[in-house]
């Protein structure tokens, strides 16, 4: 079994002609969260839709390589939305980095000067940054999307503003602590404290009155909707009943991208450096504006689910189920707070365990002490510096566990078209955030060759809820074959899997699953074939099957 991935991908390579594809009927397909297949992208650094916004704000400094701004906005996601990009990669959620208004300085921490590209260093939660775009561009995306069933994920960040910079002052010391630095030996040592030195700290805990800062009253004034403002925040209090808290100020500006575009979810960053109530808070707040904007446009509604919360609680990983240990305390973030986490482990299990094992194993907790909850797996990301495959010399084998793995999957972007995540003269995270590489895309083959493997699975997964939120069922070990099944009201799914087969001619053990005589569609070759004596017979050139009704 251990050669099997390498057999697929030397397989998929040299024999990637498709067989015709066997016409499948329509059934509606119910969309669940605990098996989304997620697409997260850095904003600035996905595709370019508008070259007009590249500079803002006189951000001219020379920065350290891939710190500064590419050019990436939300036009260039709608661009790729429009063109099919992500149906055909079977996605049905995009998450961005954070599109807030970032600081206008640069900062060096080390690594030579960084300005705000990233979106995590907020100065004005209620204004688009002009370098990705306007609420006009925000609108036609989350538009744009749910017409292709797309949901649309923006980050949340409540912990921290910006750094610090000669362009960006400090907030009030009755909204953010400038020290202690976090040593992350406790609980109170990684909550009560600033991630890191000059990064403001939101007084997540308190609940004093204050008044707005400063700086937001002189912009909010010079850009002429300082009353309007002040009029929203006024209604928010008296709504809610809040106290006029840092963190509720937050939570009103971050609500409003759900009350007036429609959002469906937030990724929600730095979540164990703030107190875990916060966070049961803000599901409060996002379900309130959800169910208001559904109320308000009743024909923008895509379906009964309810507003997504997924959390960053870094290093949580899915063996420690829902109790994430500080060393001095345990807390368990789903309950009342988020409908699942990233899970940090994810890379390691498909490194360290064999497949059949790392598979059923998810299955077990997702189906048992996880249920009704999901992780968010993935085998690369924005800030992860020990990457499941650094040098993409593993492309096949990483969408065949990421995406047939029980759970949610974030497909990192460049994960599908092998964007190499080892950048010469980077420093730190930046070698893993270079531009999406869409050259490769059109010009080279082995790139397309990887990206096809990469839609096959994506799109399977995308039509069967089984794939990610079923319950898992090994038929055969060697080879592979295993069984998925899901159900949702009157919504069944059923599907077999088999990997590291023989190429050519295959029988499938699908007794259980396909009853005798139905016709089985095999999603990766387009073959269809007929169940005789509780077997399926395929013949096609990949060692590869997936098998649906």
């Amino acid at each position: 079994m251990k050669h099997l991935l390498l057999l697929l991908a030397f397989v998929f390579i040299f024999n990637c002609k498709d067989e015709k594809q066997a016409p499948v009927k329509h059934v509606e397909i119910p969309f669940v969260w605990e098996g989304a297949n997620v697409y997260f992208l850095l904003t600035d650094r996905f595709n370019n839709g508008d070259t007009l916004n590249d500079i803002n704000f006189g951000r001219t400094l020379k920065t350290g390589k891939l710190r500064g701004f590419e050019g990436g906005d939300i036009k260039g996601v709608t661009q790729k939305i429009n063109e099919g990009y992500f149906t055909n990669l079977g996605i049905n959620a995009i998450w961005m980095t954070p599109i807030v208004e970032q600081i206008h300085g640069g900062t060096d921490e080390g690594t030579g000067l960084t300005y705000g590209f990233h979106g995590y260093w907020a100065s004005d939660w209620t204004a688009i940054d002009p370098n990705f775009g306007t609420k006009e561009d925000l609108r036609e995306l989350v538009e744009t999307a749910h017409k292709k069933g797309i949901r649309i994920l923006l980050d949340a960040v409540i912990n921290h503003t910006g750094p610090v910079t000669e362009q960006d002052s400090v907030w009030p010391e009755e909204w953010v602590r400038t020290e202690p630095t976090c040593d992350y030996k406790s609980f109170e040592n990684t909550v009560t404290c600033t991630l890191v030195e000059n990064l403001p700290d939101i007084r997540t805990e308190s609940n004093e009155t204050v008044e707005l800062p400063h700086q937001l009253v002189q912009k909010w004034k010079s850009e002429g909707r300082f009353e309007d403002e002040v009029a929203e925040l006024e209604a928010f209090f008296k709504k809610t009943g809040y106290p006029r808290a840092p963190r509720f100020y937050i939570m009103k500006w971050l609500s409003d991208y759900i009350l007036e575009f429609g959002i469906d979810g937030y990724r929600v960053d730095t979540v164990k450096h703030t107190e875990p109530y916060v966070w049961q808070e803000f599901k409060d707040v996002c379900n309130v504006a959800f169910t208001e904007f559904k109320k308000n446009n009743p024909d923008k509604a895509l379906d009964d689910n309810h507003f997504y919360l997924v959390g960053e609680v870094y290093n949580y990983g899915i063996s420690a189920k829902k109790a994430f240990d500080f060393g001095d305390k345990k807390v368990n973030y789903f309950d009342g707070a988020f409908n699942g986490l990233i899970n940090f482990e994810a890379k390691w299990n498909a490194k360290e365990l064999p497949i059949d094992a790392f598979f059923q194993n998810y299955s077990d907790v997702l189906n048992s002490d996880l249920k009704g909850y999901s992780v968010l797996n993935y085998l690369s990301s924005h800030d992860d510096g020990d990457p499941f495959d650094p040098s993409r010399e593993k492309p096949f084998e990483t969408a065949t566990k990421l995406l047939l793995c029980p759970g949610a999957s974030q497909i990192y972007y460049g994960d599908e078209s092998a964007r190499s995540l080892v950048i010469e003269d980077t420093q730190a995270d930046a070698t893993l955030r270079s531009f999406m590489n869409w050259e490769a895309i059109q010009n080279d083959a082995t790139t397309q060759d990887i990206l096809k493997h990469w839609q096959k699975l994506g799109q399977f997964r995308a039509k069967h809820p089984a794939v990610g939120a079923g319950v898992h069922h090994i038929i055969s070990k060697d080879p592979f074959v295993f069984s998925r099944s899901f159900s949702k009201n009157s919504f069944e799914d059923n599907v077999v899997i088999g990997l590291g087969l023989s190429t050519g001619k295959k029988v499938i053990n699908v007794s259980g699953v396909f009853t005798e005589g139905e016709k089985i569609h095999d999603a990766y070759s387009g073959q269809e074939a007929v169940v005789t004596n509780k077997t399926l017979t395929i013949t096609s050139n990949f060692p590869i099957v997936l098998l649906e009704r």
